[in-house]
C-alpha cells in the first residue's frame, strides 16, 4: 500500500548525551499505604515498580481518558511520579481527592530534583535516582539529580548534565523520541481527550490489564478485548520539512488526524488508521498543510493497519 509500511527501524546506537527536561516535575507519594493507594488508582502495576525498576502509567477519568501520564519509581517509603511540570499541582490535588483515610503524604518535590534524559550508556550519579526508561527498551534512562542547593552530587557538571554525558538540547531529546515513535503529552496527545490506546500506552507497558481494578479500567479493558481502538499515534514523514505541530491531517480531503511532535521531515501523528489506510488504498493523498505524508508504524506497535474491505470512509 503506497505511503504505508509496517515498521521503520529507529537508530538504537547513540553517543552519550543527557538533556534537561525542564518541563517535567515530580510528585512524591509516601507513607505506609502508598503502594495500595496508588495500585487502586493507576493503570500500571505497582508490584513491578521499585527503586531500580520504574513504571509508565496514567491516572484516568472514570470514562477511561488520560488525565495525567507519567513515569514512576520507588523512593523511600513511597514513589516519585514524574509528570508535566504544569500539571504537577493538579496531579497532587487529584490524588488528594482519592486519599480519604489512606495513610499517605502527597508532595510536590519538583524543586528538589532536576529531571534528565540520558542515552548512549548507563549513567552513574551520586545522590541521584537513575532508571531505564520503562516505556521502551533502548530508548535511554531517566535520571533525577539534586537541584542546585539540594545536597551534593559530585558528578553533576555546572551545566546540569551528567559526568561523561555531554549536555544535549531539548530538541535533541524530542528528535530521539520521534525516531523511536515514542509519544508524550502534551506534544502528541491532549490530556482529558485521549484514551490510553490512542496514545499507544497499551504497547508501551503503560496499562496492566491483568492487575485488577483502577480508575477507568472497565472502559479501557473493553477497548482492549474488543479491539475497538482506531485512533493511534504513528510515525509520519515527508520529502520536505513537516508543518508545525497541531496541523490537521487530511485523507482524501477529509479530517484524519493531527500532527504531533515534529523534527525536520519526521514526526509523530495521531490518526484514524482506517481513514488513512482507506485513502491510500484508493490512491488518494494524505496531507498536512498540502504536504503529502508517508506513514510507518512504530517498531513497538502490536496494532496493525486495518484491512480495507470497503470504501474506507467509515465516519463512526
Amino acid at each position: 500500500m503506497t505511503g504505508i509500511s509496517e515498521n521503520s527501524a529507529a537508530t538504537q546506537g547513540a553517543t552519550r548525551a543527557a538533556a534537561r527536561l525542564d518541563w517535567r516535575g515530580l510528585v512524591r507519594v509516601g507513607g505506609p499505604d502508598a503502594h495500595d493507594f496508588l495500585q487502586n488508582l493507576l493503570t500500571c502495576d505497582l508490584d513491578k515498580v521499585d527503586a531500580k525498576t520504574g513504571g509508565y502509567g496514567a491516572l484516568l477519568t472514570p470514562q477511561g481518558k488520560i488525565l495525567f501520564d507519567f513515569l514512576i519509581v520507588g523512593h523511600g517509603d513511597g514513589y516519585l511520579i514524574e509528570a508535566n511540570r504544569d500539571q504537577i499541582a493538579d496531579l497532587a490535588k487529584r490524588l488528594g481527592f482519592y486519599r480519604l483515610r489512606a495513610k499517605v503524604e502527597i508532595e510536590d518535590v519538583s524543586g528538589e530534583r532536576t529531571v534528565l534524559a540520558a542515552w548512549g550508556g548507563k549513567p552513574e550519579a551520586v545522590n541521584s535516582i537513575a532508571m531505564a526508561d520503562p516505556r521502551l527498551a533502548g530508548f535511554g534512562w531517566r535520571v533525577y539529580v539534586p537541584a542546585a542547593g539540594q545536597g551534593t552530587c559530585q558528578t553533576i557538571e555546572p551545566a546540569g548534565g551528567l559526568d561523561g554525558f555531554p549536555e544535549a538540547s531539548a530538541s535533541a531529546y524530542h528528535a530521539r523520541r520521534v525516531a523511536f515513535g515514542l509519544p508524550e503529552a502534551p506534544f502528541d496527545f491532549t490530556p482529558g481527550d485521549s484514551f490510553p490506546h490512542d496514545a499507544d500506552m497499551d504497547d508501551l507497558n503503560g496499562v496492566a490489564f491483568d492487575k485488577g481494578c483502577f480508575v477507568g479500567q472497565e472502559v479501557v479493558s473493553r477497548m482492549q478485548h474488543r479491539g475497538t481502538a482506531r485512533r493511534r499515534i504513528v510515525k509520519a514523514s515527508a520529502e520536505t520539512s513537516l508543518p508545525r505541530s497541531g496541523t490537521d491531517i487530511l485523507a482524501d480531503g477529509k479530517p484524519a488526524g493531527t500532527l504531533g511532535s515534529v523534527a525536520g521531515n519526521q514526526g509523530l501523528a495521531m490518526v484514524r488508521l482506517d481513514r488513512v489506510a482507506g485513502a491510500l488504498a484508493r490512491g488518494a493523498d494524505v496531507t498536512a498543510d498540502g504536504i503529502a505524508l508517508a506513514f510507518v508504524l512504530p517498531e513497538f506497535a502490536r496494532f496493525t493497519w486495518p484491512q480495507q474491505t470497503g470504501s474506507g470512509e467509515d465516519d463512526a
